[in-house]
């Protein structure tokens, strides 16, 4: 042993002295009983913060140049630190751009990722035993369950903390969306995705064969009158694996666990792996994460697929702003006209919020419309109102509140009227108009040229017809209209969301000198088809001889309704025609003006529930009269 060794144990008891100076510095001075001192900093350094977990990020195209800008741009917009993600994609088995796009954007961006693996295959361009491009056949299968598996060993060797596997026609909107679903604290957890209807990335129930079975707790998880971290049977589409947990090292794609004898299909054998190894399931609604579209059929085209994520895209363009990635080059739709011979949106200039959606909307789907500047009611004076020779109807009153017009109400038919005056002016046959505060059904484009042509080669005498309404008269059937498919005799109905409008049309809503006698422009218009259910209103109109039909089912709804978060009526909140300090806003008061919906077919939309009205019809409960 050295000399400085003992051979007993030495015990030294310290005290320490801490001394704050003038200067707010603070300094220790230890002493021993052997009375050394030594002064030592008080102050360390902190600890630097923790590195966020690394994490793969699993990206598949087959045939999705549709939908890879607009979901690239949703993962370029991550909060999450690029440098920490790595990036596994494969294309294969594409007859359009998938490969060239996906290239692009991992050539563009690689330099900001740890990795990129890049696994394209040209061709074949098809499966022998696939009987079209939306075929799931057995080869198909396997070889996604080979992918997947495949990119599951790369995340392994490269020890990522986690894998996500998302779709490329998933729209991941909530930029928080890896961060939420780590801080779970899940080995699997899916973000619950939204469709237009109540299609989902999760199950609630599925059969002993692994099969999806229907289930109570569905639905309610679905529209969020559940909401918290769930255990499910089933998550796909979009979903995280923590690559940290043991139990991970027995999860599988490919080949199947030893004892999976059912359906080839990628989605139902991992879920069976992760059953056999003890691993939950969870889907996670706490918040909006994002959306994808439904699946198609197998007998369907590209060229559905590709309407149907457009209309995905519209509808998350409700809430977000969806912009492509900058790192591809997009080629935008050539704009149409859908064969009317003008289409007009409706837009109140300090709504550019609203303008902004709706033109981004209407650019995906393809639809060319004139923006036209609406008639602001909160700036109109009594004055303005004396010279334009506007007077109310007399007698009127708002059925829910009571109350008379507002200016709102006359700003919206100001604005819907000065186009009727430019239809005639310009003689123009036929036009779609279009208020800045909709969205659009599937297939919204080739649905209504479709209704359209059918019209034109029956040889339908028409003048109005209604794309989208609140129809109140709920308990009384309204007939079919003969020869044509999806019209119908429109009955009391509210609301002017979109309506196509002939010429002759127009002729007959000026001429009947609505602004002597003005009422909301929801309420004329049944006035002026003799389906209004007050008589003392029709008595002020001679002839009510506008021929109107109605689109069935609607293809037109509101982006809000009453009481909803974003919910704002610019005819609503507004003061009453001839008083300008009489302000209203009667409709936020959620308790007297509930919104009671109901599920229509499906999905999500709301139709109107059906109340009796004193004194008239059956009318809607909802008092939501927000036209622009």
């Amino acid at each position: 042993m050295g000399k400085k060794s003992t051979s007993r144990l030495e015990i030294v008891m310290t005290t320490v002295q801490i001394v704050v100076t003038k200067d707010m510095k603070i300094t220790c001075t230890s002493r021993t009983l052997q009375g050394h001192e030594e002064e030592t900093p008080a102050d360390d350094l902190p600890e630097s913060s923790l590195l966020k977990p690394t994490v793969l990020i699993t990206i598949l195209a087959r045939n999705t140049q549709h939908s890879l800008p607009h979901f690239l741009g949703c993962i370029d917009r991550l909060d999450y630190p690029k440098e920490r993600i790595a990036i596994w994609a494969a294309c294969d088995h594409s007859v359009d751009n998938s490969t060239v796009i996906l290239q692009e954007w991992l050539r563009r961006v690689q330099h900001m990722y740890h990795s990129v693996d890049w696994r394209p295959a040209e061709q074949p361009s098809s499966y022998a035993d696939e009987q079209g491009p939306k075929h799931w056949s057995d080869s198909r299968f396997i070889h996604v369950m080979k992918l997947r598996q495949a990119a599951l060993g790369t995340a392994r060797r490269l020890w990522t903390d986690y894998i996500l596997f998302v779709d490329s026609d998933n729209l991941l909107t909530n930029r928080h969306v890896l961060s939420d679903m780590m801080e779970e604290n899940r080995t699997i957890v899916a973000p619950m995705l939204e469709s237009r209807s109540l299609y989902s990335n999760f199950w609630c129930g599925m059969t002993p064969q692994g099969y999806y079975r229907r289930t109570p707790e569905y639905i309610p998880i679905c529209k969020w009158e559940r909401r918290g971290c769930f255990a499910v049977p089933m998550v796909h589409s979009t979903y995280l694996l923590d690559l940290r947990r043991r139990a991970s090292g027995a999860l599988t794609f490919h080949p199947p666990h030893p004892e999976y004898h059912y359906h080839v299909d990628d989605i139902m054998a991992f879920a069976f792996s992760a059953k056999q190894a003890g691993v939950q399931m969870y889907l996670c609604n706490r918040d909006h994460y994002g959306y994808l579209p439904e699946p198609l059929t197998q007998d369907q085209t590209l060229e559905e697929e590709e309407e149907s994520f457009t209309h995905t895209l519209t509808e998350a363009l409700i809430d977000f702003t969806m912009e492509p990635s900058q790192y591809v080059h997009t080629a935008s739709k050539e704009p149409g006209k859908m064969g009317f011979d003008e289409i007009f949106l409706i837009n109140l200039k300090r709504r550019s919020d609203r303008r902004d959606r709706m033109l981004s909307s209407l650019a995906v789907l393809g639809i060319n419309a004139t923006l036209t500047e609406a008639v602001d009611g909160k700036a109109l004076n009594s004055s303005q109102l004396q010279a334009m020779g506007i007077d109310m109807l007399p007698g009127y009153k708002d059925p829910y509140s009571e109350r008379v017009l507002t200016r709102g109400e006359i700003g919206c038919f100001l604005s819907h009227y000065n186009i009727w005056k430019q239809v005639v002016q310009q003689k123009l046959q036929r036009v779609l108009l279009l208020e800045d505060d909709v969205r659009f059904e599937a297939r919204f484009r080739s649905r209504l040229v479709a209704i359209m042509e059918n019209v034109m080669t029956v040889g339908l005498d028409w003048d109005l017809i209604y794309v989208g309404r609140k129809r109140l008269q709920v308990k009384e059937p309204e007939s079919w209209v003969e020869g044509v498919s999806n019209l119908v005799h429109p009955g009391y109905s509210y609301w002017t969301l979109g309506y196509v409008l002939s010429l002759q049309g127009a002729q007959k809503l000026l001429q009947s000198k609505p602004l002597h006698k003005m009422l909301p422009v929801d309420e004329f218009l049944p006035i002026m088809f003799d389906k209004h259910p007050k008589d003392e209103y029709k008595q002020h109109f001679e002839r009510r001889e506008l021929r109107a039909f109605s689109v069935e089912p609607l293809l037109l709804f509101p982006t809000h309704y009453t009481g909803e978060p974003g919910y704002l009526s610019d005819t609503e909140t507004s003061t009453i025609w001839d008083d300008e300090a009489v302000e209203t806003d009667w409709d936020r008061d959620g308790a007297k003006h509930r919104r009671e919906p109901e599920a229509q077919g499906p999905g999500f939309r709301h139709v109107a529930s059906q109340p009796a009205c004193g004194g008239g019809p059956p009318l809607a409960a909802s008092g939501n009269r927000d036209e622009l």
